[in-house]
C-alpha cells in the first residue's frame, strides 16, 4: 500500500532499521516450540530450493550459466521463508540489531539461534533423506546422482579459511536481502528484494550453512549407491574426497566455518553496519 507520508511503496532505510529491531524483539520472546516448528520449515524451504537448483543445473557444462540458473531457482527458498513464514538462522543474525538497542538480551538471542539452526538442520537433512529415497538422484542414470556427490566433496574440500570468507560474503548478501524485504509493502516488492541479492550471492558461489544442511548430507546419503559414485568420478570427484566425505567432515569442514562466517557477515557487515548508520545515538 502506498504510504501517503512519504508518497512511496518503501520504508526508508532507518525505518527499516527500527522494524528490524522490533522483529528482532519478538523473535527473542517466541516459544521455543513455535521457533522449532518453524526453523524446520524453513530449513525444508531451503533445501527443495537447492536440491531444485542441482535438478536444473547438473547436466549443463557452462559452470556460469549452471550457477546463474541456480541462483534465480534458489531465491524460491527465502521467498517461501519470508511469505509463506519461517525461521531461518541465517537472516535471524540480525537480531543483534535488537540486542544493540537493548530490547532483548542474550539469552533471548541465542535461545532463538539454537533452536532455530537445529530446526533448520533437521528439515534440511529430512528433505535429502526424502530425495535420497525418491529416486530422484537416478535421473540421467545417476548423473544427478553424481553431481550432488561432486558438489559434497568440493564443499568439504575448500579448506577452512575458504569455507569462512565465503560464508561471510553469502550471508553479507542473504542479510541484506531479508532486510530490503522488510522494506517493502507490497508482495512484488518483497519478491523482488529477495531475488536478486539471492540471484548474485548463489551464482557468486558463496557458501550458506543451511543450504549446505541439504548438499552434503544429501551427498553423504548418495555415496551409498555405486553408480552413482562412478557418475561422480566420471565428472571429477576423486575417490580419495569421495571416502573423506563423512558427517565429520561435513561438521568440521565446512559447517562450522560457514556458519561462523555466515554470523560474522549478518551480525557485522548488514546489522551492526546499519545500526551504526541510523539507530545509535551518542550521549
Amino acid at each position: 500500500m502506498l504510504d501517503k507520508k512519504t508518497n512511496t511503496y518503501l520504508f526508508s532505510p532507518e525505518q527499516i532499521a527500527e522494524q528490524v529491531a522490533e522483529n528482532g524483539c519478538a523473535k527473542a520472546n517466541t516459544k521455543v516450540l513455535r521457533l522449532l516448528i518453524l526453523g524446520i520449515l524453513a530449513g525444508a524451504f531451503i533445501a527443495f530450493a537447492s536440491e531444485g537448483s542441482n535438478a536444473a543445473i547438473y547436466n549443463i557444462p557452462w559452470a556460469g550459466v549452471g550457477k546463474a540458473l541456480a541462483g534465480a531457482l534458489f531465491s524460491t527458498g527465502l521467498m517461501l521463508v519470508i511469505v509463506a513464514g519461517g525461521e531461518l538462522f541465517t537472516g535471524n543474525t540480525l537480531m543483534v540489531v535488537a540486542l544493540a538497542q537493548k530490547r532483548i538480551g542474550w539469552g533471548g538471542l541465542l535461545k532463538n539461534w539454537v533452536t532455530v539452526y537445529t530446526g533448520n538442520f533437521i528439515g534440511a537433512v529430512l528433505i535429502a533423506w526424502f530425495i535420497f529415497m525418491s529416486g530422484q538422484l537416478d535421473f540421467s542414470s545417476g548423473l544427478l546422482g553424481g553431481f550432488t556427490i561432486k558438489m559434497a566433496t568440493y564443499k568439504i574440500s575448500m579448506g577452512f579459511s575458504k569455507a569462512f570468507f565465503m560464508g561471510i560474503m553469502c550471508n553479507w548478501l542473504v542479510s541484506l536481502a531479508v532486510w530490503m524485504a522488510y522494506g517493502t509493502k507490497d508482495m512484488t516488492g518483497r519478491l523482488l528484494a529477495i531475488f536478486f541479492p539471492i540471484w548474485l550471492f548463489i551464482t557468486s558461489g558463496f557458501e550458506h550453512s543451511v543450504a549446505n544442511m541439504y548438499y552434503i548430507p544429501a551427498g553423504i546419503m548418495a555415496k551409498s549407491n555405486p553408480v552413482w559414485v562412478e557418475q561422480a568420478i566420471s565428472l571429477g570427484a576423486s575417490a580419495q574426497k569421495i571416502d573423506s566425505l563423512n558427517w565429520f567432515s561435513f561438521l568440521t569442514n565446512n559447517l562450522i566455518p560457514v556458519t561462523l562466517g555466515n554470523i560474522l557477515g549478518g551480525v557485522v557487515f548488514t546489522g551492526m553496519a546499519y545500526w551504526l548508520a541510523y539507530l545509535y545515538k551518542k550521549d
